[in-house]
């Protein structure tokens, strides 16, 4: 799949991990979407982190550290704030496929 497609998406589909997941991981995120997608969206941490990053200094993300063994594993969760946004994403999400199939197919009237 062409990552610049799904680059514009990643913070929405962060953002819907976390509400179903309450909190996750960056590893774990990549994975479930690969999972998810059967392989087709393969998510880089070159790509992941900074969207993370950008989320949280937008108010939208908490985050946690915890100690996993000898290593620390950073928790990222909605706020409140992201929870509002949320419904707001997934409408203009919704909105943008529409339109995107309707050019990709568009009805024919006779």
């Amino acid at each position: 799949m062409n990552s610049k497609l799904y680059r514009g998406s990643l913070e929405t589909i962060i953002i819907k991990l976390l509400s179903e997941n309450k909190e996750m991981y960056g590893y774990e995120i990549t994975q479930l979407v690969k999972e998810m997608t059967l392989g087709e969206l393969q998510i880089t941490e070159g790509a992941l982190y900074p969207a993370l990053h950008k989320l949280e200094a937008k108010g939208l993300l908490d985050t946690s550290t915890r100690s996993i063994g000898n290593r620390y594993r950073k928790y990222y969760s909605l706020t409140k704030k992201g929870e509002k946004e949320k419904r707001v994403l997934f409408e203009e999400m919704a909105i943008y496929l529409n339109s995107m199939q309707l050019l990709l197919n568009p009805i024919k009237v006779k």
